[in-house]
């Protein structure tokens, strides 16, 4: 078991890899850091092995697929993440990973938007993203992680042994704050520096469709982390609509003893049906989640006793 690894995804960044290799090597020089090649195609491998990275291979495309790879093939006390990009610098690097092996962090989150992110990124629509995803995931979720989209997270064994990868591509990193937050996980934030990418790197990421799949997964965890909720607004929803419907049928009935408007009627009769079914699945599903978070702690104790026999 590595007592660091470092871990850099990676996808046609040959210009700064070698750069982001040297600079953690010398950063964190006991670190193992691993390159994990995703079909670059501008010889992005043989550079960072060039540097003496350890470098392997992911071919399903999309940084979601890389982060299960690594996660799954790597037994480490300490994992920094960091993109090959070169716009998260290794100055901090010595003090995340020591969070997390001295102070026992969980996860600690590379925290961009407290320092220069807005002043370097160029790209405005990134920046409002990242604000909005903040603000969503603090609200739904009620936390306090500071950057929700930062690639540079360090994270402990019983976290990256626990954390179950379904995101495929950038939406990986909201996922990644949300288990944190629903298992109660320890999460520190430490402001770091940002830059912006050096002239001829180009972003992988596409500030719509990536930032629309971002919005999805929230919403889609949402459901998952807190059924009761995410079904109960929905029945809400649903209540006032049938309500909507049925007070001017009964209010016809009142003045006049007639019902003329059946079809209103029967629509606002299935409204409230679908809002009494969908409050009952809110609450049959909270009692699944429930027992799934037992679940969790137990797996939990069993990984953190698993780490401490392959330490001895």
């Amino acid at each position: 078991m590595d007592k660091i690894a470092v871990l850099v995804p990676c996808y046609n960044e040959s210009r700064t890899i070698e750069k982001v290799v040297t600079d953690f090597r010398t950063a964190l020089p006991q670190a193992v850091i691993y390159v994990y090649d995703n079909n670059s195609t501008d010889g992005t491998d043989e550079a960072a092995r060039r540097v003496g990275a350890v470098v392997r291979y992911e071919h399903q495309q999309g940084k979601g697929n890389v982060i299960r790879r690594m996660f799954s093939e790597i037994d480490a006390e300490c994992y920094l993440m960091v993109d090959g990009d070169d716009t998260y610098p290794a100055d901090n690097a010595r003090e995340m990973a020591d969070m997390v092996l001295n102070d026992r962090a969980d996860m600690v989150v590379g925290d961009r938007l407290s320092s220069t992110y807005y002043e370097e990124n160029k790209r405005p629509f990134h920046n409002l993203g990242n604000t909005m995803v903040r603000l969503a995931i603090n609200t739904l979720f009620k936390n306090d992680i500071k950057d929700i989209m930062t690639g540079y997270r360090a994270f402990s064994y019983r976290f990256v042994k626990t954390f179950p990868v379904l995101s495929k591509g950038f939406e990986i990193e909201t996922e990644m704050s949300i288990h944190a937050v629903d298992k109660n996980m320890f999460v520190e934030n430490k402001v770091i520096e940002y830059r912006d990418r050096p002239e001829g790197s180009e972003s992988k990421l596409n500030t719509y469709s990536d930032g629309f799949k971002v919005l999805m997964t929230i919403a889609r965890l949402f459901r998952t982390y807190r059924p009761f909720k995410f079904f109960g607004a929905v029945a809400l929803l649903l209540a006032v609509l049938s309500l909507c419907f049925f007070i001017p049928v009964l209010v016809e009935f009142a003045q006049t003893g007639l019902v003329p408007k059946i079809p209103t009627l029967i629509v606002s009769g299935f409204a409230m049906t679908a809002a009494i079914n969908s409050l009952f699945s809110g609450l049959i599903l909270q009692t699944i989640y429930q027992k799934n978070r037992q679940d969790f702690e137990i797996e939990l104790y069993r990984v953190t006793a698993e780490m401490q026999s392959k330490l001895k």
